[in-house]
């Protein structure tokens, strides 16, 4: 019997920088979300010898790789359904009546999390270049453990 998923590595915002912590962080994860604005083709490939990687388009990701890149993504670990895209404001579905019980986004830069009608919605923050004073992390959720809560971990404490 395989294994179940459990661990999601959530990372977004590489723009074309992927650390070295960024790295030790999502070692171990089941399956790694990739937010979208990846900004380098090598940045999945380097996911993918880590674990199964879904990533989606954002906004940087203009070059002929990255319009490989659907816009969404949709996928199902166990009894969990997922909804991944880059930017939270384009979602044009209502993922409580989808049947979605998370949301991953990118974009805004900023790490966190909330619940609206049953749904998570997660952002793990940007993983690439710094910008203003926001800062840089990914993100670790289990499955397996409820309440589902996302472990930010900070970069710049890794490197």
């Amino acid at each position: 019997m395989a294994k179940e998923r459990k661990i999601l590595g959530l990372i977004s915002d590489t723009h074309g920088l992927l650390r070295e912590g960024a790295v030790r962080a999502l070692r171990g994860s089941d399956l790694i979300l990739h937010a979208g604005d990846v900004g380098a083709p090598g940045i999945l490939e380097t996911l993918k010898a880590l674990a199964p990687v879904v990533a989606v388009r954002g906004n940087v990701d203009t070059g002929v790789w990255g319009q490989t890149l659907p816009l969404t993504e949709v996928i199902q670990v166990g009894s969990v359904g997922i909804y991944v895209l880059h930017i939270l404001e384009d979602l044009d579905i209502n993922p409580a009546a989808g049947g979605f019980q998370i949301v991953v986004s990118g974009h805004s830069h900023k790490p966190g999390q909330s619940e609206r009608d049953g749904v998570l919605y997660v952002n793990p923050g940007s993983a690439g270049p710094r910008r203003f004073n926001l800062p840089v992390t990914v993100g670790r959720l289990d499955l397996g453990a409820r309440p589902w809560r996302v472990k930010f971990i900070d970069l710049l404490d890794q490197d």
